[in-house]
């Protein structure tokens, strides 16, 4: 099968593409490196420079192919706030123009990449695939528009799961070096906490929070196991059927377990200090992965420390390059 990966350069979509090709899969690339970088392009795809805003490139890259995932999209939700217009247009839009191209294509196969920010502040932990929908930022509420139009598209005859997942964290080190976060500004709490220092420590916003230490408790899980998850899922694909599917560790951890974790693999103490709470951000987020392991017979295989880890060990290779 060759497969069409939208958002192939990023640090999620590139990843999934490394490993696309590893298990004999041929792949083709969309990307427009607003954000991603064509030199992490895995060698082997096929790679199209172009945008799910340009039908014609659109069709270029959906050329011969059988299945897409779907990664590409705006994803900062603080710039969505700002930027309500452009998520929406990229977002939903460029969905738009991507279904109906696979339409006028014959594909039928979809994954797409959604997130758990569709459902807003959750009203019982852990969050179940049947929990309210009330996203709180334009980010979340484009990505929650495109799981609604997958179900319309589903009606017409389109096979499609939509991975709803947590915080993603690690990298994958692959034939031409590691895959990892390239963020600027880097949100992150892995990827900044491991850059934090004495002039320039971590901000952990508030320790008053109604947890065991105080600090919000998040689901962390590694790229690969999330990976592993998106071609489990196109292995999976009922025809006219759309399932929503959540990705997670089914646990969570703290900000000051996550520090901790990250002491111990680097071997000192990170930096850090205590700042306001943000406005928006919930205690705690967890998934319900039962779903994901039923009918994906999926379960995630990598702990924090290993996240921390490959994270810890691409930071430092980028570095020596």
């Amino acid at each position: 099968m060759r497969v069409l990966v939208t958002g192939g350069a990023g640090y999620i979509g590139s990843t999934a593409v490394a490993e696309l090709l590893a298990r004999g899969y041929e792949v083709s690339v969309l990307d427009d490196c607003s954000s991603g970088h064509e030199d992490a392009v895995p060698s082997g795809a096929t790679f199209i420079h172009g945008s799910l805003l340009d039908p014609a490139s659109v069709q270029r890259a959906i050329a011969g192919c059988q299945g897409v995932i779907h990664f590409a999209a705006k994803s900062l939700v603080g710039e969505s706030v700002l930027k309500p217009e452009l998520y929406h247009e990229v977002n939903v839009g460029g969905t738009r123009i991507l279904l109906s191209e696979m339409r006028k294509a014959g594909i039928t196969k979809l994954v797409f990449s959604s997130t758990a920010a569709t459902y807003g502040e959750p009203e019982a932990i852990p969050i179940t695939e049947d929990s309210s929908t009330n996203p709180t930022s334009p980010y979340g509420s484009t990505k929650l528009e495109v799981d609604r139009m997958i179900t319309e598209a589903a009606k017409s005859g389109i096979a499609a799961i939509s991975l709803r997942y947590f915080n993603v964290a690690g990298a994958l080190q692959s034939e031409g070096g590691w895959l990892a976060e390239r963020h600027d500004p880097e949100t992150h709490l892995i990827p900044n906490l491991l850059r934090a220092s004495v002039e320039s420590p971590l901000n952990i916003f508030g320790d008053d929070w109604p947890t065991q230490d105080g600090t919000c408790i998040r689901d962390y899980i590694h790229v690969v196991d999330l990976i592993d998850a998106h071609i489990a899922a196109l292995e999976k694909l009922e025809m006219s059927k759309h399932l929503i599917i959540n990705l997670g560790s089914g646990s969570g951890y703290s900000v000051m377990e996550v520090i901790r974790a990250a002491s111990k693999v680097l071997g000192r103490e990170i930096p850090s200090k205590i700042t306001a709470r943000r406005a928006g951000d919930p205690a705690i987020l967890i998934a319900d992965i039962s779903k994901a392991k039923t009918i994906l017979g999926w379960s995630p295989l990598r702990s924090i420390e290993q996240m921390v880890s490959d994270t810890w060990e691409s930071q430092n290779a980028a570095n020596r390059s």
